[in-house]
């Protein structure tokens, strides 16, 4: 039932009409509007996002409606890039056999084996993030960067922006009620070859997406979080208080 059609439901209908017929007439109208229903199926506030993201290694039978995966989808197109390159892309993998193969490719029997579930594979959904180096530097010769040559280049940002947008897809896919993990195929060339990925993009890894059923955690959580003070440093590195 869509969103407002079920609080319409709740009320008195014919009481609100007799009442206020301008505030029944803008629920009718809402009711008509399948935009404002569907921006209100979630509404998550990001801390509560950021408190239940966690990578899932395990997930349900039930499929992923399209819509949900266009979203999410979307959501990583807005990290940031470097001079607005957007050199970021995804492969989105729905199909069983192709999943399978991924699963293979990274490895699943040892994570069975290990005694975690076969997650990668049982994921409905897979998003393969990728990146494409040269598409930065063909931005930066462009007139308002670097018209006489490319930069040199401190730090690899297309790295950088395709993990933004990795963060991006796996709050995304909790903001509609799933659940998201990621790990890495070390045999990047065999996958590329599989999702017939062109030579100069490179994917950094795979996204598994689906609805949440009971996992084994990673036993790498036993070591805990890091103190405040080994991770932020006021003004200077080492620097633990605010005014030093």
């Amino acid at each position: 039932m869509p969103f407002f059609s079920a609080i319409l439901s709740c009320l008195d209908a014919n009481s609100i009409a007799e009442k206020d017929p301008e505030i029944f007439s803008a629920i009718l109208s809402c009711l008509e509007n399948d935009s404002i229903a569907e921006k209100t199926r979630w509404n998550m506030e990001l801390n509560e996002i950021l408190k239940k993201r966690r990578m899932v290694r395990n997930y349900t039978d039930e499929p992923v409606e399209t819509a949900a995966i266009e979203r999410i989808i979307q959501a990583g197109r807005r990290a940031p890039s470097a001079g607005f390159t957007q050199g970021q892309s995804f492969v989105v993998v729905t199909d069983k056999e192709i999943r399978q193969e991924i699963a293979t490719l990274a490895g699943e029997v040892s994570y069975v084996e290990a005694g975690f579930d076969p997650w990668i594979s049982k994921a409905p959904v897979h998003v393969i993030v990728c990146v494409n180096e040269q598409d930065y530097h063909r931005r930066y010769r462009e007139a308002d960067k670097a018209p006489d040559g490319d930069m040199v280049w401190p730090v690899p940002y297309w790295w950088v922006d395709a993990g933004a947008s990795m963060m991006l897809v796996l709050l995304a896919a909790i903001d509609e009620g799933l659940a998201a993990g990621f790990l890495g195929v070390h045999s990047i060339p065999d996958l590329k070859e599989l999702l017939a990925i062109p030579d100069e993009v490179e994917p950094i890894g795979v996204i598994t997406i689906g609805h949440p059923a009971p996992d084994r955690k990673s036993g790498s959580l036993k070591r805990g979080w890091r103190s405040d003070a080994e991770i932020k440093h006021w003004q200077r590195w080492n620097s633990t208080g605010e005014g030093e």
